[in-house]
């Protein structure tokens, strides 16, 4: 099999599981003729999509792709094949799941670190009253009015952007369009629709923080989803690595992508971004504790696993949801609703086991992050993260 062959049966196959769960195909900016080719196939069995995924797998040696692409398409492949079982019904367990999808091992945290978070975070919020009583305080004076978010992500969009196009050149005519939507299992989404163009959609579900929102529009845009999908298309897709043109649900790049866009803000800010956000929101007539926020935000760090718990307590432990809710609320310091809608994720079938691409993915990529070489930038060792097609397995080898 050719490489361009080998290539397309890789894009065919990926385009099918949309045909089993709309929504799989997260990005796809391929030739439209592979699309409409599967969109005429009748519906496809999964038992026939595990079997294509483990006979590409064992065309990979010798095909000629060079070794960085070719363990992309691989790991990648595995994923595909495990998500095919899964949707013939195979018993998989959890913990094997996120590792094939993933390219990464979980297990569950350790209490301590939640409970050290939580006595930063007293000091933090000092004060009369519990810690949950004072953080849902804290939460009420940060909410953004609903009907001031549209100028406020403008404005944060627009900020990030200069700084972005500074440090990461951006293609000509990039665009970002953001809409509110409701009924939705997550915060944010970035739908990518190609040509350096994406839509922002923001859960109206979920009420939005002053304190959270630039790391929402980081992570969504600048430099975090739309900034890496208009910097693959342009160079690795330019270059013809097309591949890259479809973006799946449940495989290593979804781990990549999402630990970048969980420390866009970092790579392009950096500390001192509560007293940056304090300014932009002063020119909006708000009142916002920069400095507050990012003390907070460092305090709360040790909570970053806490949903990958739940997870691990409702799909691998054989927690009820009333458990698991019980539980994220009393860790994450979250209200009864936000638990609920965290369980809501953690129990959708398509997205169960992605909950742990924004622990893992952040985990690992900070850490790589922070042993750059001596003198080296953080913004020029992000941009490895954004033109690259890198995954974990690729990153622990560097980290040695």
């Amino acid at each position: 099999m050719e490489t361009s062959d080998l290539i397309d049966e890789y894009l065919l196959l990926g385009l099918r599981f949309d045909r089993l769960e709309e929504g799989f195909v997260d990005a796809y900016t391929g030739d439209p003729a592979l699309r409409r080719r599967v969109e005429n196939e009748p519906a496809p069995e999964p038992r026939t999509l595990a079997r294509d995924a483990a006979e590409l797998i064992a065309r990979i040696p010798g095909n000629g792709l060079e070794p960085s692409r070719a363990d992309f398409v691989a790991a990648h492949l595995r994923a595909l094949e495990c998500s095919a079982r899964k949707f013939a019904g195979d018993r998989i367990g959890f913990v094997d799941e996120v590792e094939a999808y993933f390219d990464v091992h979980i297990e569950l945290g350790d209490v301590e670190d939640y409970r050290q978070a939580h006595r930063a975070m007293d000091e933090v919020l000092a004060g009369p009253g519990t810690l949950s009583e004072r953080m849902l305080a804290h939460r009420a004076a940060d909410e953004i009015p609903p009907e001031r978010l549209g100028e406020c992500v403008e404005a944060f969009s627009s900020a990030l952007r200069d700084r972005v196009r500074a440090d990461y050149a951006l293609p000509d005519g990039e665009t970002v369009e953001y809409e509110v939507v409701g009924d939705k299992p997550w915060s944010g989404f970035n739908y990518y629709l190609g040509g350096y163009r994406s839509k922002v959609a923001i859960n109206s579900d979920l009420k939005q923080y002053m304190s959270h929102l630039p790391r929402l529009i980081a992570h969504e845009a600048y430099p975090g989803h739309h900034t890496e999908h208009c910097r693959k298309e342009s160079g690795l897709v330019g270059a013809g690595q097309r591949e890259q043109t479809i973006f799946l649900v449940n495989t290593p790049q979804c781990l990549m992508a999402e630990g970048l866009a969980d420390l866009a803000l970092e790579a392009a800010v950096g500390p001192g971004w509560g007293r940056w956000a304090q300014e932009i929101y002063a020119d909006l007539g708000l009142r916002f504790d920069g400095e507050r926020a990012e003390r907070l935000s460092a305090a709360s760090s040790n909570l970053l696993g806490v949903r990958q718990d739940a997870a691990l307590l409702l799909h691998d432990r054989g927690a009820d949801a009333d458990e698991v809710a019980a539980f994220l609320q009393r860790w994450s310091v979250s209200t009864p609703e936000r638990a609920r809608q965290t369980l809501r994720f953690l129990s959708s079938p398509l997205w169960r086991a992605y909950i742990s691409t924004y622990v893992e993915g952040y985990r690992l990529l900070q850490r790589w992050l922070e042993v750059r070489p001596a003198g080296m930038p953080t913004a020029q060792r992000f941009v490895r993260l954004l033109d690259e097609p890198l995954i974990p397995s690729q990153i622990r080898a560097e980290l040695g």
